[in-house]
């Protein structure tokens, strides 16, 4: 019973009840309120109708009143004359007639089922005909009659002296307006029968078009959960919001797996990194505890474990350093600093280095200062990196570049050297973690592999990217910061 519950919870059910339940309330209120203002027009319409019978025929009573033929109203019933014509007028206007004195009672009447019977009108259309010289409603007389009629009544008026001389009722049954209402209920409830399969039938295909890519994309999730990054989603060739997600789904798919990859080879370089200088550590010392290592090459080997021991910390520093520029706002402040200033000062800082590499360098850096928006600290560490990755890569004797330029308003620094061609499927990864490329950087025995992706975080806290390229051993990076 619960899964059946369940079932009819889903969010095909739900959107399939709620059309079916807005289209039925539609057709509820339509109909209801087309019912009311018909009927009240045809009900005024039939009162107007049998209105216009009843002055008629007081007009025809009123007559014989005026030719002297009756001395009172009583002696209306007497004359078979007047009650063929009434009969006639009955009978041809689908209409009876009630002919009363002026206190309501009939004096003569057309329905033969009345005959011999004493009938007096109700006494509230008696005392509207007096005050409002109209009267019309749906009543069975009190009884009179066994379902409601129409019933009108107006006065007798004498047009000479203008008195009141009598009443006339006209009575007219509901059949043509129950035929006409029966008809109509039985048309509303078919129209509204077929518009409901209708609004099911489309509202079942629509809704089942929008629920199987949800349904598809509940059944990835549940795979991405247990590390399957592989599944993506159909292209079901609608240019709407399921289309939209549908596509982004897949690119976030796309930005999982490579995340998920990105993640694995971390923790892979990672364990390496740490475990080479470790293992190194281990062994050389165990190797002079245990008289392996002969005394005399001590401090050969000892010198190793410091070497490593530095290099060890030198990786969680990086690491530590990395996370905390991810944390980092850099323009929050806004504030401006020379960029040609920290270029220089980098350049001084990295003589020695450039000196032992037996290394030229090309300065192309102003006089004037060029203000940019940014962090100085950071922004000198990616110049100190980007210098220090082209010094140690440089081919021996060749020249390295280092320049800054305004190019539609923004400082475009460029870094630049001569060495081994660095392969084109190669230049997107060398800003991760720990990359390191078997030919070129390989003989990077003191790098940790964090440099060039400390780079590109700063530049990232920037709002800015860096580029490189590598044709016939020339590689550049360059990169660009905001202007004031």
């Amino acid at each position: 019973m619960k899964r059946f519950r369940n079932h009819f919870r889903g969010l095909y059910w739900r959107q399939l009840f709620v059309t079916a339940g807005m289209v039925m309330l539609t057709l509820v209120l339509l109909g209801a309120s087309f019912f009311s203002l018909s009927y009240n027009y045809a009900r005024g319409q039939k009162s107007e109708e049998i209105g216009t019978k009843a002055r008629v025929m007081s007009q025809l009573s009123v007559n014989y009143l005026e030719n002297g033929r009756y001395l009172t109203i009583e002696e209306l019933q007497s004359d078979p004359d007047f009650q063929q014509l009434a009969s006639f007028a009955a009978m041809v206007s689908d209409v009876h007639f009630m002919i009363c004195d002026t206190e309501g009672h009939v004096l003569l009447s057309t329905d033969e089922t009345l005959d011999g019977m004493v009938v007096t009108m109700p006494e509230e259309m008696t005392q509207e005909i007096m005050d409002k010289g109209y009267a019309a409603r749906r009543d069975n007389l009190g009884g009179l009659y066994e379902g409601k009629r129409f019933v009108v009544g107006v006065p007798a008026v004498n047009p000479e002296t203008q008195e009141r001389v009598g009443e006339v009722f006209a009575v007219a049954t509901m059949a043509s307006l129950d035929s006409m209402w029966s008809g109509f209920i039985g048309l509303f409830f078919m129209t509204a029968f077929v518009v409901l399969m209708v609004s099911f039938m489309a509202s079942s295909v629509t809704t089942m078009r929008q629920i199987q890519p949800i349904r598809e994309m509940a059944q990835a999730t549940r795979r991405y959960a247990e590390g399957d990054f592989d599944i993506r989603m159909k292209d079901y060739g609608r240019g709407d919001e399921i289309g939209e997600l549908a596509a982004s789904f897949n690119n976030m798919a796309e930005s999982l797996q490579q995340t998920e990859r990105q993640r694995r080879e971390f923790i892979a370089n990672i364990s390496h990194e740490l475990k080479t200088p470790m293992t190194t550590i281990a062994g050389y010392t165990d190797g002079i505890l245990d008289g392996t290592i002969p005394p005399e090459s001590e401090r050969q080997y000892l010198q190793i474990i410091s070497d490593e021991s530095r290099r060890l910390s030198r990786l969680v520093r990086r690491m530590l350093d990395v996370s905390q520029l991810q944390a980092m706002d850099p323009l929050r402040n806004g504030s401006h600093f020379d960029i040609c200033e920290s270029m220089r000062r980098v350049l001084i800082s990295m003589e020695k280095k450039i000196t032992d590499r037996n290394l030229d360098v090309e300065a192309d850096i102003p006089e004037e200062p060029i203000l940019v928006l940014g962090d100085n600290d950071m922004i000198t560490q990616v110049i100190y990196n980007l210098l220090e990755n082209a010094t140690k890569f440089g081919r021996a004797g060749s020249t390295l570049y280092l320049g800054v330029a305004v190019i539609d308003g923004k400082a475009r620094v460029t870094v630049r050297n001569l060495g081994e061609t660095i392969p084109a499927e190669e230049l997107p990864l060398l800003f991760e973690r720990f990359h390191k490329s078997d030919k070129s950087r390989s003989e990077d025995k003191d790098g940790v592999g964090l440099g060039l992706y400390i780079v590109k975080t700063i530049l990232e806290q920037h709002k800015e990217k860096i580029n490189v390229t590598s044709e016939d051993g020339v590689t550049t990076f360059s990169f660009s910061l905001t202007t004031e």
